[in-house]
């Protein structure tokens, strides 16, 4: 792909010197607005952060250059009933919870900031008529057991709380005649069980069963049914290490207590922890647990000291953030022949998009010049690697001019290309207009939005490669980068040629800090940071110089060569602090030739800038131009 910018800057230094130059706003995006861990908006202003934040739930603030959270609307208190919740049921206030909590049985409401309950309203008291009891027979205190037992005669209370026959209302002359009456209840300690053992009325069938552990009633002419049991049954853990049984589960959670990382479940269930003091907000390294917190700004603050961490919930793992973001790997081929592509891909890893040159605006009526290949495309896809075929307009700024002043022509255009990268199947286009005329940047984004919307409805995504320029003078350029970034889903930085083909001095081709002030340009100018990839250079200009250091000529060198050829012609090697890179050199045919190393270090330096401002990725010119130990180490940083 010709990286021609000749024409832009001869145009600019002409606007500059008629009608100098003005600054726009610096829009850079500060703030992130997250709902768990998926991003809703980046923004340059917190109010705006926070108010947009606040018409959604579960979300957060963060500011984007170091993660910290600096607001947030979690839920502070959760509803659970027998140990299970949802997400309906996360609350504000501690009032919102109990109120809730009170229409349903067996519920308690935890504080995510700290451990255990802080309230519950699991029955304590259960009200029997002989050995008969209703669901609707549970309570919370013994003033509401005995308020419904009134209404029912020959009735009793059992305190849940140490399974003691508690109350009843069963007359002295009605417990001497049940004594009379035939053995049916009989004690068991587990399996074993005594000829004493056996009683005609409940009731000292509890108080001899209540003398032994693990014990309980049953009726021996019902078919053994048990009535009673006052056997253990709230298991208390610590991690998956069973520390103790108890019959009461106030005994349990007054156990549990005095532990840290404490569950306590039901005897023969471990799915539903009906009591817990594990902090809510758990913190992985990928799968491997390493920490939690009840407070989860601290967790974040905790899990952004290591590398692919997230943070899940304790009830069901969701994840709720990470710092997973991994760098876009992005590639242009510069072709449409399927082995040159195939080999460019087969040299790769970790390549997540290419771009092959498929497409081409071929003359000012629209008509669509395709080279595309439906097998190739397939065979990209069976890779794993998502297409974006090129679409140039032959860099020619006559013929776009034309185009862009044809509405018919535009729509032909649009519509063929659409329809084209919808039976290849492909997931987006990469559209590559270069030399575009000033005076065409209204038709321009005016084109890219008709045509942005056409394969959004086609399920097609947009990327769009623009020069890396200036600030001081992209404002009279074809570009509105604004404007592009509002409209497109990948903008992606031509950040190479700082020294060009034809330019008036020798130089790198993307000096480290040129590429890094590009970059934060391109922010400034309100492009989210998930929209934007940064290109990186496979190539050298290598510049002849003569012995009164005019420049003679140059001629481009691919990254791959660079060792053999610094190699052969035993070329020194000095450090340029303004690149940021190997100044190399070597003497042939009584001129000097110079050029700024590109290696495994320098392409290594650039992912550390993408890293380094949180951008979606980087896109390789071009493919082909390296080498496959480059993958290894770009694999590595992704």
């Amino acid at each position: 792909m010709k990286r021609n910018i000749v024409l832009i800057l001869s145009v600019l230094v002409l606007l500059l010197t008629s009608s100098g130059s003005v600054l726009a706003a610096d829009k850079t995006s500060k703030y992130r607005v997250y709902q768990d861990d998926r991003i809703l908006l980046e923004t340059p202003d917190y109010s705006t952060a926070e108010n947009y934040a606040k018409q959604f739930t579960s979300t957060h603030v963060e500011d984007i250059s170091s993660r910290k959270w600096l607001w947030n609307n979690y839920p502070r208190y959760k509803l659970y009933q027998n140990g299970v919740s949802s997400t309906a049921w996360d609350f504000t206030t501690l009032e919102q919870a109990i109120r809730e909590g009170s229409q349903w049985g067996h519920a308690s409401v935890r504080d995510l900031s700290s451990g255990g309950w802080v309230w519950n309203n699991y029955p304590q008291f259960r009200l029997y008529q002989g050995d008969i009891t209703l669901d609707g027979w549970e309570f919370t205190t013994l003033q509401q057991a005995m308020a419904e037992a009134r209404k029912w005669g020959n009735v009793h209370i059992i305190d849940l709380r140490n399974n003691q026959w508690t109350w009843d209302n069963i007359t002295d002359d009605r417990k001497k005649e049940l004594r009379a009456g035939t053995k049916v209840y009989q004690v068991y300690q587990g399996k074993s069980t005594l000829d004493s053992w056996a009683f005609s009325y409940l009731e000292d069938a509890v108080r001899e069963s209540l003398l032994w552990g693990d014990s309980s009633v049953v009726r021996s002419d019902k078919n053994n049914q048990i009535v009673f049991s006052n056997k253990k049954v709230y298991d208390v853990y610590q991690f998956s290490a069973i520390l103790n049984s108890f019959v009461s589960l106030d005994d349990a959670i007054a156990y549990a207590s005095q532990f840290d990382h404490t569950n306590i479940f039901k005897t023969g269930s471990t799915d539903n922890a009906i009591w817990t003091n594990y902090p809510y907000y758990q913190v992985f390294q990928n799968d491997t647990w390493i920490s939690d917190s009840s407070v989860l700004p601290d967790a974040v603050g905790y899990a952004l000291a290591f590398s692919n961490t997230s943070i899940r919930l304790l009830d069901d793992s969701f994840k709720v953030w990470d710092n997973f973001r991994e760098l876009q790997f992005w590639g242009w081929n510069g072709s449409a022949n399927n082995d040159t592509i195939r080999g460019h891909v087969n040299n790769t890893v970790g390549l997540d998009v290419v771009s092959p040159t498929y497409f081409s605006l071929a003359d000012a009526s629209g008509t669509l010049k395709d080279t595309s290949n439906k097998d190739t495309v397939a065979w990209l896809q069976n890779q794993g690697i998502r297409v974006y075929p090129l679409i140039d307009n032959q860099f020619d700024s006559g013929l776009t001019t034309k185009f862009l002043a044809d509405a018919q022509a535009q729509t032909k255009f649009i519509d063929a290309l659409v329809a084209k990268g919808a039976a290849l199947g492909v997931e987006g286009l990469n559209v590559d207009f270069e030399s575009v005329s000033a005076k065409d940047r209204a038709a321009l984004t005016a084109f890219m939005k008709n045509l942005t919307a056409a394969a959004h409805a086609e399920g097609l995504k947009i990327s769009i490669d623009l020069p890396r320029g200036s600030v001081k003078w992209n404002a009279q350029t074809a570009y509105d980068h604004e404007k592009l970034g509002e409209t497109v889903d990948y903008i992606i930085t031509m950040t190479y040629d700082q020294n060009w083909r034809t330019g008036p001095s020798a130089g790198s081709v993307a000096g480290m800090q040129w590429v890094e002030e590009g970059v934060k340009e391109f922010l400034s100018y309100g492009i989210p940071r998930d929209k934007l990839i940064m290109g990186i250079p496979f190539y050298v200009r290598e510049w002849q110089i003569d012995e009164n250091g005019d420049l003679v000529d140059n001629r481009a060198l691919l990254m791959k060569d660079l060792p053999a050829l610094i190699k052969s012609k035993n070329a020194t090697q000095t450090w340029d602090d303004q690149y940021g890179q190997y100044k190399v050199e070597y003497s042939q045919d009584g001129n000097t030739r110079v050029f700024w190393l590109e290696d495994e270090a320098t392409v290594k330096a650039r992912l550390a800038i993408a890293k380094k401002y949180d951008i979606a990725g980087v896109a390789a010119w071009r493919l082909g131009y390296d080498s496959s130990d480059i993958w290894k180490m770009m694999i590595q940083e992704k």
